[in-house]
């Protein structure tokens, strides 16, 4: 599971060194592609597979799991950390995320999310209150 916040660097071959915590998970390769909200879904090699799987299986007549598929799937790029613990970003991607050379990592879960670094704390600004007041269930069962 991915948790927390980081403060990597981009360089200026448009690579960054992988969170301490996350690097036995993303060692056997990591999938990145176009997250929302304009930031970089990163996934486990392991993790995307089964995620395909799961994809696979959304009807092809559906316009909108056509569209999203589109979208999702033609901005994957397949990455595999260096000695030195780094992925490349590819520059579509970087583009795509408006990456400069602050970024932030997060935890999501099943995933790590790449965002520029002033991108990440306007979401997280505008989110906190919103989360603070949330007063239905959001996620089923949690609260």
């Amino acid at each position: 599971m991915f948790l927390g916040t980081y403060s990597p660097k981009l360089d200026e071959k448009g690579r960054i060194i992988l969170p301490a915590k996350f690097r036995d998970e993303l060692a056997g390769g990591v999938v990145m592609t176009r997250g929302q909200e304009n930031c970089i879904y990163v996934f486990s090699t392991r993790e995307f597979e089964s995620m395909h799987e799961r994809i696979r299986q959304a009807p092809v007549t559906s316009k909108q799991a056509r569209d999203y598929l589109r979208v999702f799937l033609s901005g994957a790029a397949s990455e595999s950390p260096d000695k030195q613990n780094r992925i490349t970003i590819p520059q579509n991607l970087r583009a795509y995320a408006g990456l400069d050379r602050e970024l932030t990592v997060i935890g999501a879960g099943s995933r790590a999310e790449i965002w520029d670094a002033q991108a990440w704390e306007t979401y997280l600004a505008e989110q906190e209150s919103v989360f603070s007041e949330t007063a239905e269930e959001v996620i089923p069962g949690l609260f």
